[in-house]
């Protein structure tokens, strides 16, 4: 494989896989330790929708978040925090159309809202309230949907035809800054925003052709670095222009890339295919029900042909949780947490 440049993946700083993936992504085992925060929103993707984030809510000792669709969510249940993200879903509401039905990010945003009016009522409003929103964490992972289910679909969407990657990454921030002061706006304060990973590895860019399938697209990962660079800039001015709250930036592509130039320091064999999937690269057909898996998962990075596996998603939220500032800046998780 194709090495990821050290000026790419600095250039495009960390859902979930998120930890997008593309994000960056966490999966947890059981909750350990006092909760260090109140609670965890979560908005995103299929990289971070429930069960893909919960090795960080499980470092940060919160309980399994309840995905915002799950039956009977009211009352106490709700003030560990729900998990927004929705399969699909993208910063533009038309991304992911073809799929079905999704949240987009406006989408989720109204949803928290309608969750907040409840928790206000819980907590008596007042004091209560606004220090619990203060101290509790958002996690945002999009953008890999806005390039996978978007602009790298010019059959089905106008975007690349109407917009440059780079004015498609600015139309895409724009968006994307807008709902996160809507949620700055109903008094949460600490935000960790994942960048998008390296979508030209993963397996479906590997098998669409547009490189040897044990390359890296090239371009691919171009454009997302126009978007991650965004996010990144745009962390800091928001860390400028609100200095009461405090907002992280995830670096997913880095962190990724890193697996993938150095596999078998995480032990890893498998970075070009995924481990359930069909023909070129296990990529070009996804996990399809019935479909047999491989043995090895935990020694793949790729679990199909979108997502990470469980053993790469640990390593991501550990990374996001106590790593340095290559990995989240201007300071970790667990650092987040304790402010």
């Amino acid at each position: 494989m194709r090495k990821l440049s050290s000026k790419t993946a600095s250039e495009g700083l960390l859902a979930g896989a998120i930890f997008v993936s593309s994000c960056f992504c966490f999966f947890s085992a059981g909750v350990h330790g006092a909760p260090q925060v109140p609670a965890m929103f979560v908005f995103g993707d299929s990289l971070v929708d429930d069960g893909n984030n919960n090795y960080l809510s499980d470092l940060l000792g919160l309980p399994y978040l309840p995905p915002y669709t799950s039956p009977g969510l009211n009352g106490t249940r709700l003030l560990g925090g729900v998990n927004y993200a929705s399969a699909a879903g993208g910063i533009l509401d038309e991304t992911g159309r073809y799929l079905g039905d999704r949240f987009g990010l406006n989408q989720q945003v109204l949803n928290v809202q309608s969750n907040l009016n409840e928790i206000r009522a819980l907590l008596g409003g007042g004091n209560s309230y606004n220090q619990y929103l203060a101290r509790s964490i958002v996690v945002m992972a999009l953008g890999s949907n806005d390039y996978i289910n978007n602009y790298l679909l010019p059959s089905l969407y106008t975007s690349s035809y109407n917009y440059t990657p780079e004015q498609y990454a600015n139309l895409l921030l724009n968006h994307y800054t807008r709902q996160i002061l809507a949620l700055y706006s109903m008094g949460l304060r600490k935000f960790l925003l994942a960048g998008v990973g390296p979508l030209g590895c993963i397996p479906s860019q590997r098998a669409s052709g547009l490189a040897p399938a044990d390359r890296c697209v090239d371009q691919v990962n171009q454009m997302v670095g126009f978007f991650n660079r965004g996010v990144r800039s745009l962390v800091q001015q928001l860390n400028t222009n609100h200095p009461g709250a405090i907002f992280v930036y995830g670096n997913t592509y880095g962190a990724v890339g890193d697996i993938l130039n150095n596999p078998a320091t995480y032990g890893f064999t498998v970075v070009d295919r995924g481990c359930c999937g069909l023909a070129r690269n296990q990529g070009q057909v996804t996990c399809l029900p019935f479909a047999v898996p491989c043995t090895n998962r935990n020694q793949h990075v790729f679990w199909d042909a979108f997502h990470t596996t469980q053993a790469v998603n640990l390593i991501l939220a550990q990374r996001a949780y106590t790593g340095p500032q290559n990995d989240v800046y201007p300071i970790n998780v667990q650092q987040l947490a304790q402010l």
